[in-house]
């Protein structure tokens, strides 16, 4: 089968197609024929070499979410082969075939592309767990949502906006906060000249960080008493340097999640909840209609993915990349 291979740590140039073994089947798994795959920041950071796929892994071949159909499946019930199913893996997604444990695959709701499809599992998983899970929003909180242009933060933005809460999120582009209005957005904050803690107003409850560092003693700041600060990542630095105080004062929760390094007896539960709660939000026949939609700003062939890392690492999207076969 073919592959996006990495052929060493650098820049978009060390990414070929080549051709490699495509995977077995084990007991309880199914494989799956990719037709579309999204990109990621982590797929990123692994290309220069600062993220390692998990133990079990492809180490060479990127890709966190799929898109396709049920190839083979082995000592499984729940799927058979033609189904179409998306979902999370710890690697290897841009490829042709992708194994798969088939507690962990979702179906794909039957109006959305294997493109659209692929937009979803990394965003919308991520954005859940970080707001429903971890964070316990609830209809009349407010929440923030940092980088509310990005594909967790457009996901979180309609999640958030479907459970009842007031979304504020941060931006330093003008163009991606006018049209997060679209995805449950009420307010937006332009950090193109500065911080957010002033901008902010009234405390939030929860605050959905992938900022890290610069960011903690603000996020501090803005949160109301018993707040929780759910870190998705440090994009902006993982160093922090301030005042522990106010985690005290204010009784605050600092939760730590993070996807790729959960192993399938968390993963499953995640899914399976998904799939009750949100996933049925997306099937919607009139599109505008539908309460979750994913955000698909660019798709690219997987021949072209070098350019489509260049477009990612420029900032210039808003929502997700696909690349598909």
């Amino acid at each position: 089968m073919r592959a996006a291979i990495y052929t060493g740590a650098g820049g978009p140039e060390v990414i070929s197609i080549g051709e490699v073994p495509k995977p077995e089947v084990r007991p309880g798994h199914i494989r799956v024929r990719v037709q579309a795959a999204g990109l990621n920041r982590a797929d990123l950071a692994q290309r220069r070499g600062h993220y390692a796929a998990p133990p079990g892994w492809p180490a060479d071949i990127p890709g966190l979410e799929y898109a396709g159909e049920v190839e083979a499946v082995r000592d499984v019930t729940r799927w058979k082969v033609g189904d179409r199913v998306m979902g999370l893996v710890g690697g290897g997604a841009q490829a042709e075939l992708v194994t798969v444990h088939a507690d962990e695959a979702l179906a794909i709701p039957a109006n959305l592309s294997f493109a659209e499809a692929a937009a979803i599992p990394e965003a919308f998983l991520t954005a859940y767990d970080a707001l429903v899970i971890r964070g316990r929003l609830s209809a009349g909180e407010r929440v923030l949502i940092h980088a509310v242009g990005s594909g967790v933060g457009t996901a979180a933005a309609q999640i958030a906006h479907h459970l009842g809460a007031t979304v504020l999120g941060t931006s330093r582009s003008p163009d991606k906060l006018a049209r997060a209005l679209v995805y449950g957005l009420d307010h937006g904050i332009d950090t193109s000249g500065g911080g957010f803690r002033d901008a902010v107003g009234e405390p939030v409850h929860v605050v959905v960080d992938s900022l890290g560092g610069p960011a903690f003693a603000d996020n501090l700041a803005v949160l109301a008493p018993r707040g929780r600060l759910v870190l998705l990542g440090f994009l902006a630095g993982s160093r922090v340097s301030g005042d522990l105080g106010p985690i005290l004062r204010k009784r605050l929760e600092v939760i730590g999640t993070v996807m790729r390094t959960r192993g399938p007896e968390e993963r499953a539960p995640l899914v399976r909840e998904f799939a009750e709660r949100m996933l049925p939000l997306f099937d919607q026949r009139i599109e505008h209609a539908a309460p979750l939609r994913p955000v698909l700003e660019r798709t690219y062939p997987m021949a072209d993915l070098a350019e489509a890392h260049r477009v990612l690492e420029r900032n210039e999207t808003f929502g997700k990349v696909v690349v598909t076969w």
